[in-house]
């Protein structure tokens, strides 16, 4: 059995600042072998690179995120651009669209959602999505706008929606969310999406699993445990949860896989 890779990590996060080396040790020891860490805007990118850089273990994607373009301006997107460039990110992300928070400017998110689709192309990179009551808007953007694929975190669509995702080359992540028993429709999908087509992640700090409560600060020790509830629902080992996700999330980050295998991360 391989470690599990968290696929969706803040932890640089300032929930975390007390005791970040405790957290990431605290994951490996608990079989966490790699961790993806995007950014959200152009003010945590140089934070997220010196953690990736201190810490071997994680990985950075670049990006700004839907709810932080009200503080974002064009000139954000060429320092994006030149970063990209300078340091290989994995992913550009955490981009996207969020329509579930009122009051948020629509046009303004869709025209850095588009530039950073654009970036993602020049730089050949995957992107790694933020999709909240937003993806049907994001599924015409990709359309419009092929990428090489990447992932859906937080993936909490339609049945037809996941679908339209996979068929564009896109991995669909899941984590603490799919923990709650009353949480029916994601369940359904953790249970009958190809297995393929799956990533497992905590969105630490936040989206905490069932077991740390609604106000919990999640965390990638809490993998393996979202990891067994998979292994439930669907009906298979834990084994082959944990390598079958592993593999996708290298799969769907080639350049993850390339680091990883290099510096034998995952050995």
């Amino acid at each position: 059995m391989h470690g599990l890779v968290d696929s969706h990590c803040h932890l640089d996060a300032a929930e975390f600042d007390p005791d970040r080396e405790a957290v990431i040790g605290e994951a490996r020891r608990a079989g966490v072998v790699a961790m993806v860490v995007p950014a959200v805007e152009h003010a945590n990118f140089d934070a997220v690179i010196a953690l990736c850089r201190q810490h071997p273990v994680c990985f950075p994607a670049l990006g700004i995120h839907p709810m932080y373009v009200d503080r974002a301006n064009p000139e954000h997107l060429h320092a994006l651009d030149a970063a990209l460039a300078v340091h290989e990110p994995v992913a550009v992300g955490e981009i996207g669209l969020d329509f579930f928070v009122p009051g948020h400017d629509v046009a303004r998110q869709e025209y850095f959602f588009v530039e950073q689709l654009k970036l993602a192309r020049k730089h050949d990179l995957p992107v790694i999505l933020h999709v909240r009551r937003s993806q049907d808007a994001i599924l015409k953007y990709l359309r419009r706008f092929k990428v090489r694929g990447g992932i859906a975190h937080a993936f909490n669509g339609s049945r037809q929606q996941a679908e339209a995702f996979i068929d564009l080359g896109f991995k669909l992540g899941f984590g603490g969310a799919m923990t709650w028993p009353r949480a029916l429709r994601i369940r359904e999908l953790a249970a009958s999406l190809p297995l393929e087509s799956i990533v497992l992640e905590t969105d630490a700090p936040d989206i905490p699993p069932e077991w740390l409560g609604r106000s919990g600060r999640n965390a990638p020790v809490e993998m393996m445990k979202i990891a067994q509830v998979m292994a439930e629902i669907r009906g298979v080992e834990l084994a082959k949860i944990v390598d079958t996700t592993t593999e996708n999330v290298l799969s769907a980050l080639p350049k993850m896989a390339q680091l990883c295998t290099s510096s034998q991360v995952l050995h």
